[in-house]
């Protein structure tokens, strides 16, 4: 037994006392006009993401070297689990996870802290004050509620292990990079309301403001992604979104952040929008707050809700409530804040501007929508009404028109300027649309030509022609400008396309078929043949797994070889299948393994699903897109100052 969970838990209180100064004490500076307590903030920042990070490094090294001493540990690791899952298990459960988040927002501070010294020094402060405050809440809440560093009298000899489910490559990032990008979003909030009490929004501010952003959005965007891959492949369902509650709650500030990326652009261009643009602002980071009270509270059933507590679960919707109040109850208080020029803005109803109202009016619809289908369910049992289920169909239903709203702006803003329409550009591109629809008639007969039980769809191929019109439309505009910032617009838009192409065709058109099968027996799909051979015993370092072995074929020619396994975990007593997967840009074969039913005989899920590698592709293009923008954004304001 060591010391380290003692040290890395005074580190934890030391970062607690940092984030207590760093929300006083410039605020005091700024008051009394003493220069000194106001630059104080950037050294409190950097103490407090110092703290923060030994502080989870000495959590991973009570991981990494079996510490069960500590209660944390012993409840998410196993001697036998490998190191990079201990690693990860180290943001595994609930505890560790919430001081995951407290290191994000130290290191977001910290880089606000660095790269803020070229602005107004009192609203930099203000805003590094604002961020010591969120900093000392969660730090406050993990010291009370959440402490990963309780130590357990006597220590086990082994742990429990790793949630099998967590066990996968994919949730080592899944998780930072969701942290990331919601943590993000309060620099953003933290700088709106510094605003707010400086009494001015300009374009010079909202400028400076959409890099952080755009990282943020990059970091979620990626996150959920990753998220929806690890669900299609781990999980053994073969879809990847299931409106879940988790994953409703990390679209919303990704939605959120989305508008708030376009009302920046116009309030930075245009000088408008700016209430759209506070409100994005509070509220992105609100949501934020809201998917981590879902996951850790327990208040909603969810694949993703590991942790059951309900005082944690209060605790951290009190702070959700708290912040979400006074934030609007000082929007409210400073709505005649008014942006410093151009405040007079006057456009047609055909323009870049219009175009852009709508998409925020579409982003916040969205949002509601997906609020409403969350959360009505809780509150209709909270009322003692009994109980309702809101599932796909809803989400379905709304989303789809929204979608196409939203393609159909995104085309025509191609050909809008600001303050008009160039009506050339839209002759042209409204052309574009009859090669659109012939690709999307060409993908869907393809798709369909193998399978007797899949008929063309109108509404599918609607989507499809939109996102191939948008394609379209976006590379002919590309050519217009050769700059950098132009083209992560492009990028982004182009990804955006093709993953409504990949989540259309996989949704629609995906074929699959539950079958037994014994060894040397095959099965026919979508025009592959599915030969089972038979299966084999493998011990894993932490389970014993039986591993199916599958030889895939088309017209006779040998396609690839498969071997989806099923595995035990003994520690957790829990079965996992691991899926056979082949891909290729046209479609995914996919094999899940189900029980064993005799002497080598064994339920398989065999699954078709066309073009859903475009989804992933066109998610990271649209990250791409981001993060390519926020650089070219930095390089032009380094080139500016």
């Amino acid at each position: 037994m060591t010391m380290i969970p003692e040290l890395a838990f005074l580190a934890l209180l030391f970062a607690l006392v940092s984030a207590l100064l760093l929300a006083i004490v410039p605020h005091i500076g700024i008051k009394q006009g003493n220069p000194r307590l106001i630059t104080s903030a950037w050294n409190l920042s950097y103490l407090f993401g110092i703290f923060t990070t030994l502080s989870l490094l000495g959590l991973a090294y009570c991981f990494v070297t079996d510490d069960f001493s500590v209660q944390y540990v012993a409840a998410h690791s196993n001697s036998a689990l490998p190191r990079f899952f201990k690693i990860a298990a180290t943001w595994g459960g609930h505890e560790g996870s919430m001081l995951f988040w407290l290191f994000s927002l130290g290191l977001w501070t910290m880089a606000f802290a660095f790269f803020s010294r070229k602005i107004d020094p009192i609203i930099a402060s203000r805003t590094l004050s604002i961020l010591g405050l969120l900093c000392f809440g969660f730090a406050l809440f993990i010291v009370f509620f959440s402490n990963p560093f309780e130590r357990l009298f006597p220590s086990p000899l082994e742990g429990r292990d790793l949630n099998p489910m967590l066990q996968d490559v994919g949730l080592i990032f899944h998780p930072p990079l969701l942290y990331f990008g919601y943590v993000g979003f309060a620099v953003n909030f933290a700088l709106t309301l510094a605003t707010f009490l400086s009494g001015h929004f300009d374009a010079a501010l909202a400028r400076w403001t959409r890099p952080w952003v755009l990282v943020s959005w990059f970091f979620l965007t990626l996150g959920i992604m990753l998220g929806a891959w690890w669900a299609y492949y781990e999980l053994g369902w073969g879809g990847w979104w299931f409106w879940d509650p988790v994953e409703n709650a990390s679209l919303m500030p990704w939605l959120l952040g989305l508008g708030l990326l376009h009302s920046l652009s116009v309030s930075e261009q245009r000088g408008v929008f700016h209430y759209w643009t506070i409100l994005f602002s509070l509220f992105a980071f609100a949501f934020s707050l809201l998917g981590t009270f879902i996951v850790r509270s327990g208040v909603l059933t969810s694949v993703h809700a590991f942790a059951m507590d309900g005082e944690r679960g209060m605790a951290l919707l009190m702070l959700f409530f708290l912040l979400t109040t006074c934030s609007l109850t000082l929007f409210a208080l400073k709505v005649n804040v008014r942006p410093s020029e151009n405040s007079a803005v006057h456009f047609s109803f055909f323009s870049k501007e219009s175009l852009m109202l709508i998409a925020n009016i579409l982003v916040a619809v969205a949002t509601a929508s997906v609020f409403l289908g969350t959360f009505y369910p809780m509150l209709f049992s909270a009322m003692g009404w009994g109980s309702i289920s809101v599932g796909a169909p809803y989400f379905n239903t709304i989303f789809l028109p929204l979608i196409v709203l939203a393609l159909l702006a995104m085309i025509f803003v191609v050909s809008a300027f600001w303050k008009k329409i160039h009506r050339t550009l839209l002759r042209r591109n409204v052309l574009l649309l009859i090669p659109a629809c012939g690709l999307a008639y060409a993908m869907i007969a393809f798709t369909i030509q193998n399978d007797e039980t899949l008929h063309f769809q109108v509404l599918p191929f609607a989507l499809i022609s939109l996102a191939f019109w948008l394609l379209g439309v976006t590379l002919w505009g590309a050519w217009r400008s050769l700059s950098l910032k132009r083209w992560a617009m492009v990028i982004a838009h182009c990804g955006l396309a093709l993953t409504v192409i990949g989540a259309t065709m996989s949704s629609y058109f995906a074929s699959e078929i539950g079958v037994r099968l014994s060894p040397n027996q095959s099965q026919m799909l979508n025009g592959y043949a599915f030969h089972y051979l038979g299966f084999r015993n493998e011990l894993g370092p932490n389970y014993t797994s039986e591993v199916a072995q599958f030889e895939i074929t088309k017209n006779g020619e040998k396609i690839t070889a498969l071997c989806p396994e099923r595995r035990y975990y003994e520690v957790r007593t829990m079965n996992m299948s691991e899926v056979g997967l082949y891909w290729n840009l046209l479609g995914d074969i996919y094999i899940v393994m189900g029980d064993k039913l005799g002497a080598g005989e064994f339920s398989f899920r065999l699954h078709y699903k066309p073009f859903v590698r475009w989804l992933w592709i066109g998610a990271t293009l649209m990250a791409f897109g981001a993060l390519l923008s926020a650089f070219a954004l930095r390089t032009r304001r380094a080139k500016d100052e």
